[in-house]
Parts: C-alpha cells; sequence; structure tokens
C-alpha cells in the first residue's frame, strides 16, 4: 500500500478509513495579522476546538480530515498534530497558495522582480513535500491550490505548474478550490499537461457549478472532483445543498461514483476577530458544520436510492485510491 502523510507521519492508504477530504481546523485570510489588538490569536482555544472537530465526526465513523488551509492562510502544522495526538484522528495538513484576489500575492509579486519565482515556488513546495514544512518535520500530504472565478491568473498558474511538477516526482496528490464551482476543466487540463497524474487530482468545490454539462466535463478528464462544500448556501456564490443533492444523486446513477469524494469547507476556527454574521446569513448557513453529510445529505442520498456502498466509495474507497494512485 501507499502511504499518506499526515501530521503524526506516514500511515498506509488503507488506514484512512472514512475520509473528509476538505475541511479546516484553524484558518484565517491574509491580513488578520495585523488585527491581533482586537482579535489576538489564543492557541489553547483553537485546539480545544479542534478536539471538539475531531470527536464530532469521530463519532461518525470519520478516521481521516485533510486540512486544506493553504501556507499564507493561517496553517499551522503543530497545532494539527496536537489535536491529532489527542483525539486519534488522522490528520493530513496541506501544502500551497490561496488564489490572486483572496490570498497574499505581495510576497511572490515583489519577489518577482529580483528572481526567478516559479523557481522559488518548486523549491518551497518540494523541501516541504521531502523535508517538511519550516523546522516542524511535519511533510503536508496534499497540495491545496486554487484559480479566480473568471480565470486562472498569472500569479495562480506558477503554483499549479510548480505542485504538478512535484506531484510528478514524489507522488503527492493535489486537491483544488474553485471559485463558484468555475475554471474545473481548465484546472484539470493545466495539471495534466504539467505531467500530474489524473488519479491523483480532485478538483474542489466544483458543485458550486450545477451545470451538469460542466460536471461531466471535468470527470470526462479522469480527474475526481469534490462535492466538498455542502453546508455552504446562498452565499460566496454558492447553490443550497438541494441542487448539489440533485447533481450528485444523478452523476452516481450515471456511474460516475468512483470519482467523486465530500466534504464541508468548514471552518472551524477562525483566525482574527471572531466571524459574526448577519441573521439572513446565519440562518441560511445553519447547517454548514463538520457532520452536515452524516446527518442530512446522506439520509437524501439513501432516500434517492444510492446504495450504502455508494456511500462507501464516496467516503472510504476513492480516498483511498487517491492516495495509494
Amino acid at each position: 500500500m501507499k502511504k499518506i502523510n499526515t501530521v503524526l507521519g506516514q500511515i498506509s492508504a488503507d488506514k484512512a478509513g472514512k475520509t473528509l477530504m476538505h475541511e479546516h481546523f484553524v484558518f484565517g485570510y491574509p491580513g488578520w495579522q495585523g488585527d491581533v489588538t482586537i482579535g489576538p490569536f489564543n492557541r489553547k482555544a483553537a485546539i480545544e476546538a479542534g478536539i471538539n472537530m475531531a470527536e464530532k465526526v469521530k463519532s461518525h465513523g470519520v478516521k481521516t480530515v485533510v486540512d486544506a488551509t493553504p501556507n499564507e492562510c493561517g496553517r499551522d502544522p503543530l497545532i494539527l498534530k496536537e489535536i491529532s495526538e489527542k483525539t486519534g484522528i488522522n490528520i493530513v495538513c496541506s501544502s500551497g497558495y490561496y488564489f490572486e484576489d483572496e490570498g497574499a500575492p505581495a510576497y511572490f509579486k515583489f519577489r518577482s522582480a529580483l528572481g526567478n519565482v516559479p523557481a522559488e515556488i518548486y523549491e518551497m513546495f518540494k523541501k516541504e513535500v521531502t523535508e517538511g514544512i519550516a523546522d516542524t518535520g511535519i511533510k503536508p500530504g496534499v497540495f491545496k491550490l486554487a484559480s479566480s472565478r473568471d480565470a486562472i491568473t498569472d500569479y495562480e498558474m506558477m503554483f499549479f505548474k510548480a505542485a504538478a511538477k512535484v506531484s510528478k516526482e514524489e507522488g503527492i496528490p493535489i486537491i483544488t478550490h474553485t471559485q463558484e464551482g468555475k475554471q474545473g476543466p481548465k484546472q484539470a487540463d493545466v495539471l495534466l499537461s504539467e505531467g500530474a497524474d489524473p488519479k491523483r487530482i480532485m478538483i474542489g468545490h466544483i458543485e458550486g457549478n450545477t451545470d451538469i454539462e460542466y460536471l461531466l466535463s471535468v470527470l470526462e478528464k479522469g480527474v475526481y472532483i469534490g462535492f466538498d462544500r455542502f453546508g455552504i448556501q446562498g452565499l460566496v456564490g454558492a447553490p443550497f445543498d438541494t441542487r448539489r443533492e440533485v447533481c450528485l444523486i444523478g452523476l452516481i446513477g450515471l456511474g460516475y461514483a468512483n470519482q467523486i469524494m465530500l466534504s464541508h469547507d468548514f471552518v472551524n476556527y477562525w483566525l482574527g476577530r471572531p466571524l459574526v454574521l448577519p441573521a439572513p446569513a446565519v440562518k441560511l448557513m445553519a447547517k454548514w458544520h463538520p457532520t452536515h453529510i452524516f446527518e442530512d445529505i446522506i439520509p437524501v442520498l439513501q432516500k434517492a436510492g444510492v446504495t450504502n456502498e455508494q456511500i462507501n466509495k464516496l467516503l472510504v474507497e476513492n480516498p483511498r485510491r487517491f492516495f495509494e494512485a
């Protein structure tokens, strides 16, 4: 069996079990560091919140969570390690950068005037995968890439190409963020053209686009797709779960259960000031929590005739094959 890099070291892919493919134990948009006077970071609270989240998903049989937090958005492998040690859940951390509008482009844009930034990004990714993040010794188990809504910008393209190259060399799989479900086919094309293995690519948040022809155009490239924003609805361009469910049930019925994985993109602890949503948004997002799939989505799938075997593919078999490809 191929190995998975977790924050506690490598495990065999067949030990991953039921897996959530895209969550965030701790996340902050770049710039949160400047607001620490009002929103100071409380490490103890972040760890306690992470332990609580881990125990909740464990109660539904989850054994592994992929933390999709990219490098500049508050990724902290040592926090993830402590949560994993105290709960026994496998946590896979990420290497990667967020999309241009909501990431931290100033750093590498500034450096682009001074040297070869694509080579620097490749070096960063390669060293994290082969030696570990900073001085922690913790190696990421996935690359997390992201692109803008209307295009993959030149800035974003540097990260896609560097990650594809390291993935080809080191076997680390790739998960992505599509903004509102856009650019999925283009993301897949770029990664494939750079030599990445389609069996190690998951185009994420794809259900932000409920056009069945669009979804099929991505699946036909042989990659995985993530229905991984369940609970986020009516905001940030996200459709309602009912629309996602219809698409998911239809794709399973068409025989694509082998290429789909599930998650919530849930943020368990926000860096900076606490997130306060207006009352209408609170109502819309009431189901955005890390057990929503098990409590609400799976019963809908079962009622529609999706079998337990097919559900097992989405949550257990596909993540295993993704990591061991």
